[in-house]
């Protein structure tokens, strides 16, 4: 897997997974929605530490910095 997320878009992913899960926690957001936040804070998470998404890699977008040539 060839890395195609830059930290910016890492560490809004990891902001919007702890949002998900402190309006679960709280009891904020119920139900089927609760749970499908946490699914996608997961997936959030998950993709944030391993620097790859598969949906941008199916629509070729990268958010890595492209390095200088030389």
């Amino acid at each position: 897997m060839k890395k195609n997320m830059g930290s910016t878009d890492k560490v809004i992913r990891i902001i919007l997974a702890v949002v998900f899960a402190a309006l679960y926690f709280t009891g904020t957001v119920t139900g089927l929605v609760a749970y499908i936040l946490l699914a996608f804070g997961a997936i959030f998470v998950l993709t944030s530490l391993i620097s790859f998404c598969p949906i941008y890699a199916l629509v070729g977008l990268s958010t890595c910095p492209v390095p200088e040539r030389k």
